[in-house]
C-alpha cells in the first residue's frame, strides 16, 4: 500500500484553518490543484472534487470524519475495491 504524507506550520489558529477546510466554494482561492469542489464539507456528506490534472473528471469522495477544529477525513474509491483512498487533515495547535 503506498501512501504519502506531508505537514505545514501554519501561523492561524485551528478554529480559523478549518473553517477555510470546510469552505467547499473557497478551496480554489488557496488550493492550485483543484478546479472546483461541489457539495458540502460536513459529517456524513458526498463531495465531488475536480482536480486540475484530470479537467472535467469528478473524484467522489464522503467526509467519513469529522472532528471539528481536529481532524477531518475523506474516503472515496473505485468500484469493486480497485482502489481505496483517504485524505486525512489533523490540526494541532502548536
Amino acid at each position: 500500500m503506498k501512501s504519502f504524507r506531508t505537514s505545514i506550520m501554519i501561523r492561524s489558529t485551528p478554529e480559523s484553518v478549518w473553517g477555510i477546510l470546510t469552505d467547499a466554494s473557497a478551496w480554489t482561492q488557496w488550493n492550485t490543484t483543484v478546479d472546483k469542489i461541489e457539495g458540502r464539507i460536513a459529517p456524513g456528506e458526498k463531495v465531488k472534487v475536480y482536480p486540475k490534472i484530470s479537467p472535467g473528471r469528478a473524484f467522489p469522495v464522503t467526509v467519513s470524519e469529522f472532528s471539528p477544529n481536529q481532524r477531518m477525513v475523506w474516503s472515496g474509491g473505485m468500484p469493486l475495491g480497485l482502489f481505496q483512498g483517504r485524505r486525512t487533515y489533523t490540526l494541532s495547535p502548536r
